[in-house]
């Protein structure tokens, strides 16, 4: 897998890397997100007031600065969103997010890479479970979201703490901008393959995810 930035050089994994994503808000989609490292250190952060179906949402780094703003795109059958480098004020953006069939039940989500026509995603699995893998164009896995799991206490976390595992030269902040997309496109009703079905395994088996102990206290 060739190693570059889609949103940023500098968020470029060197090695395969493990965050904590926690929802700073239960009650609407994309009232904010907070992602940690192993360390128990803040790495990411989305802050966002308005509550609800936001059409727009901004990735922030453990400083403030604004990496990357995803939007939707209306009107759009397929409920296509787009990701923007910094606070979106460009008008040509990175990449998009679309539902991959409009016929019967959708299998996925499709990611288009706009600066490398070659260049695709899949998003496959039920992000309403927190059981997600993007997949490159070849079918490699390249980043997963699984529920947390406290080993000690031999618990499974609520679904607003999860986790993302991102691949070793795989761009984290692309990876932190499709769960906000995927946030904002389960909070309208539609999720692919298990739309919200609580009955499936939340501890599905990762490709690469090795069994990580609780890095920091809840």
């Amino acid at each position: 897998m060739k190693k570059e930035g889609i949103v940023e050089e500098a968020c470029v994994c060197k090695e395969d890397t493990h965050f904590t994503v926690m929802k700073t808000s239960v009650f609407f989609a994309g009232d904010g997100f907070t992602a940690f490292d192993s360390k128990g250190e803040l790495i990411f952060r989305v802050d966002n007031y308005d509550g609800g179906d936001s059409c727009e949402m901004v990735l922030m780094d453990r400083a403030g600065r604004c990496i990357l703003t995803v939007r939707r795109k209306r009107p759009s059958l397929h409920q296509r969103w787009e990701g923007f480098v910094g606070e979106g004020r460009e008008d040509k953006a990175l990449f998009s997010v679309r539902r991959s069939s409009m016929i019967a039940r959708p299998t996925g989500m499709t990611v288009d890479v706009y600066s490398d026509p070659g260049e695709e995603y899949l998003i496959e699995g039920s992000f309403a479970c927190r059981t997600c893998t993007v997949l490159n164009a070849e079918r490699q896995v390249v980043a997963e979201i699984r529920r947390k799991v406290d080993i000690y206490a031999n618990l499974v976390l609520s679904k607003d703490v999860f986790l993302l595992s991102v691949k070793r030269g795989f761009d984290s902040a692309f990876a932190m901008g499709l769960i906000l997309i995927l946030d904002q496109i389960h909070w309208v009703g539609f999720d692919f393959e298990s739309d919200g079905v609580d009955g499936a395994d939340p501890i599905q088996k990762s490709t690469f995810l090795p069994q990580i102990p609780r890095s920091f206290s809840l």
